[in-house]
């Protein structure tokens, strides 16, 4: 049976740390948040996102705007927290609204305070393996969790399933960085047992609950589970069948309690990090 990876442990050392180095600052990160949906889970985010800056010492700045938000309006909030010195890292809560443009909006956000990574500017920079500004939240806590673990890289088949621009794309790029051999696959690969089955590390990040079976995993992989659902009974379940998957692999993270607090301890970082940036 797997051991199972502890999220949200190692995410509480990350943040553990962050305090203690807070408070030998003189001023006080600040990170701007913009919530531009009616997302039910995409508030929850953004209240335990608020809820951990406050527990470590960054100050919090949440915009929160109905379904009458302008694309002009939002540019201009976007391009005013940019010239604004205090604030050191901007995050656009994803999804937003329908009729507003996502690429447009992330691509006005100063690289230098994109706290989520997602600017085409640092997008090139991680393909370029040139120390982006920040690295994606998600991708950068999956590879904290691996060397926490002592999961070592090199030369290790890797197969992601989800090409998102938020996890699947940018954590491709960042493990072949770190020299794994990646297979990023997705909604259109051909017989995906036959590819997962040959992952040393498998990492699904599709939103689709238990996509992932237990004949689909290499005995002794590092099964690491991005998805979250929150089902009818309102059980929350991940991309991977746990409770069968559990007895195949060698270590796996269980949902929730994984992935999820790490995504959170690396905004927190990367708004300490941007903040030393500018300072």
């Amino acid at each position: 049976m797997a051991d199972i990876i502890d999220g949200k442990r190692v995410a509480d050392n990350i943040c553990k740390k962050l305090k203690e180095k807070l408070k030998h600052e003189s001023s006080t990160p600040t990170l701007a948040v913009i919530l531009a949906n009616n997302n039910s889970a995409s508030k929850i985010y953004v209240s335990a996102k608020e809820k951990k800056s406050s527990q470590i010492g960054i100050k919090t700045c949440i915009y929160r705007f109905d379904s009458s938000i302008t694309q002009g309006n939002l540019i201009k909030l976007i391009h005013e927290l940019n010239a604004d010195d205090s604030v050191n890292g901007i995050l656009v809560q994803l999804p937003l609204y329908k009729h507003l443009n996502q690429n447009e909006i992330l691509n006005i956000i100063d690289p230098k305070k994109d706290v989520d990574g997602f600017h085409p500017i640092n997008t090139g920079r991680l393909c370029s393996n040139l120390n982006p500004y920040a690295i994606p939240c998600t991708p950068k806590g999956i590879l904290k969790l691996l060397n926490e673990y002592g999961i070592k890289l090199q030369g290790k088949n890797v197969v992601v399933v989800g090409r998102s621009n938020i996890v699947g794309k940018p954590l491709a790029l960042l493990l072949t960085n770190h020299d794994a051999t990646v297979t990023l696959a997705h909604s259109k690969t051909k017989d995906l047992k036959k590819i997962t089955k040959n992952a040393d590390i498998l990492i699904s990040a599709t939103g689709h609950p238990k996509l992932i079976t237990a004949d689909m995993v290499k005995k002794g992989a590092v099964v690491i589970d991005v998805g979250i659902t929150r089902q009818l009974d309102k059980k929350l379940v991940g991309d991977v069948d746990f409770e069968k998957v559990k007895n195949q692999a060698s270590l796996i993270t269980p949902v929730p309690g994984g992935v999820g607090p790490m995504t959170i301890a690396c905004l927190m970082e990367n708004t300490y990090e941007l903040f030393k940036l500018q300072n």
